[in-house]
C-alpha cells in the first residue's frame, strides 16, 4: 500500500510538471490511434452488480436506491458461468478487435481488485475473482485490444462532493472532500495502467454530472500518459475534444449527428472517432428489454460508421451469471458472416470521396473506393463525380465488372438484376485509373 501511494505522489508530481505544457502525444501514441482507425470494430461491455436487480446500469438513480441498500446488491453477484475466453472468442468471431469493458460504472463499484476501496468485487462478493484480469489475460492471449472504461461520477464516495446532477438521493453525508475523491480517481486509474498490462486506452464518462467542476483533466490525463504513452484517452463528455484526448466517441449517434439526444453540444474533432451504440436499448442487462435491433440495422450501423470515418463500438450488457444473453450471440454471429465476407471493405478504410447519402456511404483503402449501397431500389445507380477517372466498377461479391458511364456530373452504374433489394449492403469496388 505505501509503495502504491509513493508511486502515485511521484507520478503527480511529474503530471503537474507539465500540465501548462501543451499536449504532444508520443510516438507510441499516435500509431495506437492509427491501429485504431484500422480496426473499426470493437465490442462494448457494461457489467457490473446492478446487473442482479435485470433493470440497467442507472438503477441506483433511476429507483432512488439510497447507499446503505445498494451495498445488500453485491452479496447476490456470483457469475459463475462467466467465462473471459469465450468471450474474446466470442467479439473475434464478429469481427471485433478491440474490447471496452466497464471497470467502475456510476455506482462506484470496482470490478478488479482495487486497494484503495473495499467497495469492489474482492471484497464485496462471493465470487472474488478479479473480472478485469480475467479479460486482460484473454485479450492478450487472443490479439484483442483491451480498452478500460471507468466513470468519474461516483454515487457511491462520500468524498465525489459537492454532487452534482445525479445521485441526490444516495443518502450519503452533505459534505465531502473534492480533491480526495480526484486523488482517489486518480489512484484507481494508476491500478488499473500498472496491474493488467498494457492497455488501449481509457473510456472515460461522467463529466457532464458536474460540468462546471475543476476535474483537473490535464493532472489526470498526464498521469495516464505518463504510465503507459500509447493509451488512448477519450472522454463521453457530449462537448468538442479537450486538451490531452486522444479520441472522440458520440453516444448512440454517428460524428456530427444528434438523434440520440446526447450530442447536442457536440463538436466533431480532428481525432480519431468512435459511435457507440446499445444492441436493444439499455446499455447494462434488463430483463424487459426487448427493443432488439436486427442484425440488418446494426451491420448498417457498422459501415455508416466506417462511411463517417469512425469506429464502431457495439455494446453487450451480460447477464449476472457471466453468460451473454442468447438474443445478442445470435446477432454477433450473424454479424461474423457479415464481416468474414466484407470486412476487407471497411477494415483499414477511411471515409470515402463521396460525403454520407441517403442511399448509404462510400470507404476508401490504398487504391480502392468502396460505394456501400444500403437503400437503393433500382438497376440503375448514379453516383457523384469523383476525383480522377475510373478504371473498373465491380460488384465487390461476385468480382463481376459492371457496366458504368461517366460524365460531367457522376457516373452511372448498370447493377445485377434481380440484386436482393433487402441485402444489408451491397458494395461496389471501385479502382480509378
Amino acid at each position: 500500500m505505501k509503495k502504491l501511494t509513493f508511486l502515485i505522489f511521484i507520478l503527480l508530481v511529474i503530471a503537474n510538471a507539465s500540465f501548462a505544457q501543451e499536449y504532444q502525444p508520443t510516438k507510441e501514441n499516435l500509431e495506437n490511434r492509427e491501429w485504431y482507425q484500422d480496426a473499426k470494430f470493437g465490442m462494448f461491455i457494461h457489467w457490473g452488480v446492478y446487473s442482479v436487480l435485470g433493470v440497467h446500469e442507472w438503477v441506483m438513480e433511476t429507483q432512488s436506491i439510497n447507499k446503505d441498500t445498494y451495498e445488500k446488491i453485491p452479496a447476490f453477484f456470483n457469475p459463475t458461468e462467466f467465462d473471459a475466453e469465450e468471450w474474446i472468442l466470442m467479439a473475434k468471431s464478429a469481427g471485433m478487435k478491440y474490447i471496452t469493458i466497464t471497470t467502475k460504472h456510476h455506482d462506484g463499484f470496482a470490478m478488479f481488485d482495487s486497494k484503495l476501496t473495499d467497495w469492489d468485487i474482492m471484497d464485496r462478493t462471493v465470487y472474488k475473482k478479479d473480472i478485469i484480469k480475467q479479460m486482460a489475460e484473454a485479450c492478450k492471449k487472443h490479439g484483442i485490444k483491451l480498452y478500460l472504461y471507468y466513470s468519474q461520477l461516483d454515487w457511491h464516495h462520500n468524498d465525489y462532493y459537492p454532487r452534482g446532477d445525479t445521485g441526490q438521493k444516495t443518502g450519503r453525508p452533505d459534505n465531502g472532500n473534492w480533491e480526495n475523491y480526484l486523488d482517489y480517481m486518480n489512484g484507481q486509474l494508476t491500478e488499473l495502467l500498472t496491474n493488467y498490462g498494457e492497455i488501449g486506452g481509457i473510456w472515460f464518462d461522467g463529466w457532464w454530472d458536474k460540468k462546471e467542476t475543476d476535474w483537473q483533466l490535464r493532472k489526470t490525463y498526464d498521469l495516464i500518459h505518463e504510465l503507459q504513452p500509447q493509451a488512448m484517452i477519450g472522454s463521453n463528455h457530449h462537448q468538442a475534444p479537450n486538451p490531452g484526448e486522444d479520441f472522440q466517441m458520440f453516444e448512440k449517434d454517428l460524428p456530427g449527428e444528434n438523434k440520440g439526444g446526447y450530442s447536442g453540444d457536440s463538436e466533431v474533432g480532428n481525432l480519431p472517432l468512435e459511435a457507440a451504440e446499445t444492441m436493444a436499448h439499455r446499455w447494462g442487462f434488463s430483463l424487459q428489454d426487448k427493443a432488439y435491433k436486427s442484425s440488418k440495422e446494426l451491420i448498417q450501423y457498422l459501415v455508416k460508421a466506417a462511411g463517417y470515418n469512425s469506429n464502431f463500438l457495439l455494446n453487450v450488457g451480460p447477464m449476472p451469471n457471466g453468460k451473454i444473453q442468447p438474443e445478442f450471440v445470435k446477432t454477433l454471429k450473424v454479424i461474423g458472416d457479415w464481416t468474414e465476407k466484407y470486412g476487407e471493405t471497411i477494415y483499414g478504410t477511411r471515409g470515402g470521396p463521396i460525403s454520407p447519402q441517403s442511399w448509404g456511404v462510400t470507404t476508401q483503402k490504398e487504391d480502392k473506393i468502396y460505394i456501400h449501397i444500403m437503400d437503393w431500389k433500382t438497376n440503375n445507380f448514379f453516383f457523384p463525380t469523383i476525383e480522377g477517372n475510373i478504371k473498373s466498377v465491380v460488384d465487390f461479391q461476385s468480382k463481376k465488372k459492371l457496366k458504368h458511364s461517366t460524365n460531367s456530373f457522376g457516373t452511372l452504374v448498370e447493377l445485377p438484376e434481380n440484386r436482393d433489394y433487402g441485402k444489408a449492403d451491397f458494395v461496389l469496388e471501385i479502382t480509378p485509373k
